[in-house]
């Protein structure tokens, strides 16, 4: 049931990464993953593809917020766009942190997109991928329901993502990243009050 769960999610992330390009799309954010311009995302790829990720702050888009589950962040980095519209995009969900929370040795959930080329990547469970060490950091205005936390973490994976149809896999040995996550107070009803911490 929770392999099926996740790869119904993957799907829907490929199907929302691959059409975004088309026509009528909506216009392209902002470039740049945070205000401050210390955003980053460097990973090792290695398999069926075979890519050393170095991504600088100003040529990536990252965002990031509570998983739809409540169970833990999202985060999601896109690299820079090809003239033909080719762009890798990295989707990690890490379990149980919560907001405004330091954590160790958290199971994490990885995608890989590989946008304008249909393939996608999963490791569909959260026992191939561990973040070692996360950090979360306040920042923008310190009041009002919408937080924004800027998320550093380092990680590792000891088993491979593969395709859909497990015909092809990669391996990302090791990663490391800041990205942001965005909360909001639940103004539908009553909401636990937020994380203390210190602004950056």
């Amino acid at each position: 049931m929770r392999t099926a769960l996740i790869l119904s999610a993957a799907t829907a992330l490929a199907a929302a990464a691959l059409s975004s390009g088309g026509a009528g799309a909506a216009p392209a954010p902002p470039k740049g993953c945070l205000a401050a311009g210390n955003g980053y995302l460097r990973a090792q790829i290695r398999g069926a593809v075979n890519l050393d990720v170095n991504w600088h702050n100003a040529e990536l888009q990252c965002e990031g917020g509570p998983r739809p589950d409540g169970s833990g962040l999202r985060i999601a980095f896109a690299g820079p766009q090809h003239a033909d519209g080719r762009r890798l995009r990295l989707v990690f969900g890490v379990e149980t942190v919560r907001e405004g929370r330091a954590g160790h040795e958290l199971p994490t959930n990885l995608t890989v997109i590989f946008e304008g080329e249909n393939r996608l990547f999963a490791t569909r469970g959260d026992d191939h991928c561990t973040v070692d060490e996360l950090r979360q950091d306040r920042v923008g205005a310190l009041g009002g329901p919408v937080r924004v936390w800027r998320v550093s973490a380092r990680g590792f994976c000891i088993a491979p993502a593969s395709t859909l149809s497990s015909d092809a896999r990669i391996l990302v040995s090791s990663f490391d990243f800041a990205g942001t996550a965005v909360f909001e107070d639940d103004t539908s009803g009553s909401s636990p009050a937020p994380a203390e911490a210190h602004k950056t």
